[in-house]
């Protein structure tokens, strides 16, 4: 569910999620803002799926969060 399988396309995986995500944090941003811009994008498909990624992108340092904000993390 994680990575793209024989079985899992890269939109159904988490990580293809992640990538939707990124794609519009621009700028920092409420999980609420960024919960209307994608919401109704065919991979991110739940709000369950979308709160996953975002633990994913967490996890691995793709993001953070700050004062309530969401913020790719720096390089």
């Amino acid at each position: 569910m994680i990575l793209p399988s024989k079985h899992i396309s890269q939109e159904q995986a988490l990580l293809g999620v992640g990538a939707v995500l990124l794609g519009e944090i621009r700028q920092p941003q409420t999980a609420t803002s960024l919960w209307e811009k994608v919401r109704q994008h065919p991979a991110v498909g739940t709000f369950e799926r979308f709160i996953l990624a975002l633990d994913f992108l967490h996890i691995t340092g793709a993001i953070s969060l700050t004062d309530g904000m969401i913020e790719r993390a720096s390089a």
